[in-house]
Parts: C-alpha cells; structure tokens; sequence
C-alpha cells in the first residue's frame, strides 16, 4: 500500500480509507446521489436532502469540488445562477452509490417488516 497525500485529507495508507475520506460522512453520499440524476442548483440540493443546513451542504459541496467529483458552474446573470454536477471522476461513483442505495432499501424493507 502505498501513502497518498492530499492537502484537505491525511496521509492515506489504505485504498478504502482513501475512498471514504472523500465520500464518506453524514452528507456527501446523499449530494452525490441526488447529483447522479441530474445536474442541480444549489437551492434544489438543498431542498432534496434532509437534515442539512446551508453552511453544511456549502462546506460539503466545496470538498467534494476540492476532491473533483463535483463541478460548480457559474452563470454570469443577475440573480447569479449556479449549477452543480458530477465530473468524469464523480460519474465513475455512480454505480456505487447505486449498489449502496439497493442496500440500503433492502435493509429498511427488513427492517419495517419485522
């Protein structure tokens, strides 16, 4: 295993933690989830994901913009519009957070019938 170093994250040692590093936590699976369906502005983000606030989803948004999985688009207009969507990088997630995702409803079926 080789150490990989990024400025916003540790030293990394293992492929996975490396992984988890950028996709893990409370908010960034489900940012990248709703940016897996479409292209979105930062108002709809937030309208789509529960239980985060600005400052949150702002500081979310910005780390996996850091790591390249998301790109942030800015349209010169008044209001000012600007458009989240994944990159090449964050597309290559999406199965993934698919698999991940069936998981997790299979998880909460078995859950809710017993």
């Amino acid at each position: 295993m080789s150490k990989l170093k990024n400025s916003s994250h540790p030293e990394t040692i293992c492929a996975v933690d490396y992984a988890f590093q950028r996709i893990g936590g409370k908010h960034k699976g489900r940012v990248l989830y709703q940016l897996s369906r479409k292209t979105l502005r930062y108002g709809e983000l937030g309208r789509r994901i529960t239980g985060i606030t600005p400052k949150m989803l702002t500081q979310v948004l910005r780390e996996l913009e850091e790591d390249g999985l998301v790109e942030r688009k800015v349209f010169q207009e008044v209001p000012p519009k600007v458009e989240y969507s994944l990159t090449d990088t964050g597309r290559e997630l999406v199965p993934v957070i698919m698999l991940l995702a069936d998981w997790g409803r299979s998880k909460m079926a078995q859950v809710a019938a017993t």
